[in-house]
């Protein structure tokens, strides 16, 4: 089977209301002797469009069940659909196609090519999705402009700030448009006025785009944007509220409110 027949076969014909569904999921990671159960029967759904943010303390879980989300680690038992598709019945290259085209992520390190300009690290994932190179680059162009660095496309990132690298990761991540934003705590390595400049702009994104985005974060600024919050704790789900149910004291930023 082809990747795109692939990832189209499990899609019903009528929109899909969730962007991701976790189904009875374990994860168990073998150490010598000992079995580490990093989840222990997780289930989720998160709707197409949702801001969704992933929060536990270390060893919880999180960094596990943000990898399965992601397609970069697959279940030991249970099931992951990424737009009704059951990533762990896809071969590696069937699994690659989905990542590159359903999928875009942002890291707390940026993860930008030093030797590339920010246009060429945006347009890269199009070529790899097989974009030919002058719609690549108008395209990246427009990106860049859309996320506020249309002076900066001739820049390697040791020429921009933290945040402007950050910047150019947002929309390398929206390159191939995808259905699915994930993000691995992208204001860690920012200073908090930066990274309200990051929030608001993937936020307002995530309205523009009725993109997904899906974040493991500490960030209480990140939270206050959120539409629901999974907290994770030994592996489980231990609770998810809405943002007018969580009770968050965001705090002030040079006099004024922050979210």
């Amino acid at each position: 089977m082809i990747p795109e027949q692939a990832a189209a076969a499990a899609v019903p014909s009528q929109i899909v209301e969730n962007a991701v569904r976790v189904r009875n999921v374990v994860k168990k990671y073998e150490m010598g002797d000992v079995v580490v159960e990093a989840l222990r029967g997780v289930n989720l759904e998160i709707r197409r469009g949702e801001y969704i943010s992933i929060v536990g303390p270390s060893g919880s879980g999180k960094s596990t069940l943000f990898n399965m989300v992601g397609g970069l680690d697959k279940p030991t038992e249970g099931r992951v659909y990424i737009d009704e598709v059951d990533i762990a019945q896809l071969d590696a290259y069937e699994l690659a196609w989905l990542r590159c085209r359903k999928i875009g992520y942002i890291f707390q390190t940026f993860n930008l090519i030093p030797v590339m300009t920010a246009l060429e690290n945006v347009t890269l994932p199009m070529i790899f999705a097989g974009g030919t190179g002058d719609d690549s680059i108008e395209k990246g162009a427009q990106i860049l402009g859309m996320v506020g660095l249309g002076d900066r496309l001739r820049h390697k990132p040791v020429e921009l700030s933290g945040g402007q690298q950050q910047r150019v990761a947002i929309a390398r991540a929206f390159a191939n448009d995808p259905s699915i934003i994930l993000a691995d705590e992208p204001t860690g390595n920012l200073d908090t006025k930066t990274g309200i400049e990051i929030i608001n702009l993937l936020k307002e994104l995530n309205a523009e785009k009725n993109t997904t985005i899906i974040t493991a974060t500490h960030d209480l600024k990140m939270l206050d944007v959120s539409d629901r919050i999974i907290h994770i704790q030994d592996g489980r789900v231990s609770k998810i509220e809405t943002r007018a149910e969580a009770n968050l004291d965001v705090g002030r930023l040079d006099g004024q409110e922050v979210g």
